[in-house]
């Protein structure tokens, strides 16, 4: 295994032990960041539809209880052995229902779809968990790349100045023009033109890391030490494309809902067939005065109840049609999913791939600029080369430097961004990555 020396470390001054890393961000975001907070109850909630579609298969108890105050008038017309008379009475009662589905396809079928709901609760928040380390990754290298800006911006605002300074003594003594030294000074108000952008740049970076965890990041600790680039293990990306298939938190949503549109198909067909339930009543009713008096009623009823549908308006046969038609929508939605997490799949394995061969590349132009810096400073030393020339090359040196930098960090997010699509991304990954910022950390 090849290892990087990454030479990034001259930039940074601050103490490390005030600075955050990488792991710390990350776990920082598992509590404060709102999306997987959001997510996290949707996954709570979807599992409640378990329980729920369970239910439909258990029983059912109802109690139910009255009182009524009664005031009865009767009166009799012609000849009656009866008089008329006035009762007023109290009378009262509860009942306790029982019903047992025996033969429902629907709630078969709905049940069915509650495991399938409760999956793709999960398989949502195993997505959002992976998105939530892709997110505070690329926030938290963003924000290392703009300090790079800024402090390659001031480099080149430096030796610019500097040169401004050499044309305006050159054009005292008569050796340059006037337009020399307005050159020198346009070029240097470009140059802080650009410091001002870079400034501005780390600060949007700044204020999207603080997006996820809720406060302004602060210092952060930079790659030190050697980071490998090691290329995907399996070596074949096709490999990892069938990894995605079968694995990415994506693909598993859309089976999942392939497979509740199929079982919507056979809810809705069961509306063509009967149902059976066991029915089972209990109830106790007391009548304080009647025409006969008080009296105590009490009723036991067991029994089948059988439910035969015969014609509901065609209602039944319009939603096994609409089934069907959103069963073949999921089923193009699967397809649809599928070549598009193959497609990243392969596009995240040759990030990889090209971008240990694009860091290998810069990381010789950094070695070659830094020979080209020494050289320049022993010039300097011995009076061939100017402290301008110094500048420049110190200018070349920091911009090789900011883009290995980005090269480095978008290796890292491309690995990332490819475990994640294969559906093996976890907290082990940010273990692993921060272990390269902290290595050889002083």
């Amino acid at each position: 295994m090849k290892k990087l020396p990454l030479l990034l470390a001259l930039l940074w001054s601050p103490a490390l032990f005030a600075a955050s890393d990488l792991l710390q961000i990350y776990r920082e975001a598992l509590t404060q960041d709102p999306t997987i907070q959001s997510a996290r109850s949707a996954q709570i909630a979807g599992q409640e539809a378990l329980p729920q579609g369970r239910a439909l298969l258990l029983p059912s108890v109802n109690l139910s209880a009255n009182t009524q105050y009664n005031d009865v008038r009767t009166n009799y017309s012609g000849a009656s052995i009866f008089s008329s008379a006035r009762r007023k009475y109290n009378s009262n009662g509860y009942s306790v229902d029982l019903t047992q589905p025996l033969f429902r396809l629907q709630n078969f079928a709905q049940y069915q779809q509650s495991k399938l709901s409760v999956e793709q609760a999960d398989a949502l928040f195993t997505a959002a968990k992976q998105d939530l380390i892709v997110r505070v990754s690329q926030a938290y290298f963003d924000v290392l790349l703009t300090q790079y800006n800024v402090t390659l911006a001031q480099a080149q605002k430096e030796a610019i100045g500097e040169q401004l300074a050499q044309a305006k003594r050159n054009f005292e003594v008569g050796t340059a023009t006037i337009t020399d030294t307005h050159d020198a000074q346009a070029r240097y108000d470009l140059a802080a033109s650009q410091e001002i952008a870079a400034q501005n740049d780390l600060e949007i970076s700044q204020n999207a890391l603080l997006q996820i965890i809720g406060r302004q990041p602060g210092e952060l600790v930079t790659v030190r030490g050697d980071v490998p680039l090691v290329a995907p293990e399996p070596s074949s990306m096709e490999a990892w494309v069938e990894k995605a298939v079968q694995n990415n938190a994506e693909m598993v949503i859309a089976r999942a809902s392939l497979e509740i549109a199929n079982e919507e198909v056979n809810k809705a067909r069961g509306g063509h067939f009967p149902t059976l339930d066991v029915v089972a009543s209990y109830s106790d009713g007391t009548v304080g005065g009647g025409t006969f008096g008080a009296n105590d009623q009490i009723s036991k009823v067991i029994g089948l109840q059988l439910n035969v549908p015969i014609f509901q308006g065609g209602a039944i046969s319009s939603a096994v049609r609409q089934a069907v038609a959103n069963q073949e929508k999921a089923r193009q939605d699967l397809e649809v999913t599928q070549r598009r997490i193959a497609q990243t799949a392969r596009q995240s394995y040759l990030g990889v791939t090209s971008g240990i061969a694009q860091v290998r590349a810069l990381q010789q132009a950094v070695i070659s600029n830094q020979s080209a810096f020494d050289s320049t400073q022993l010039g300097l030393d011995v009076g061939v080369r100017t402290s301008v020339d110094l500048l420049n090359a110190r200018q070349l040196l920091f911009s090789a430097r900011r883009d290995l930098a980005q090269a480095l960090y978008n290796y890292i997010l491309s690995r990332l961004q490819l475990s994640s699509t294969a559906g093996a991304l976890t907290e082990a990954d940010v273990v692993q990555i921060n272990g390269w910022l902290n290595v050889g950390a002083k």
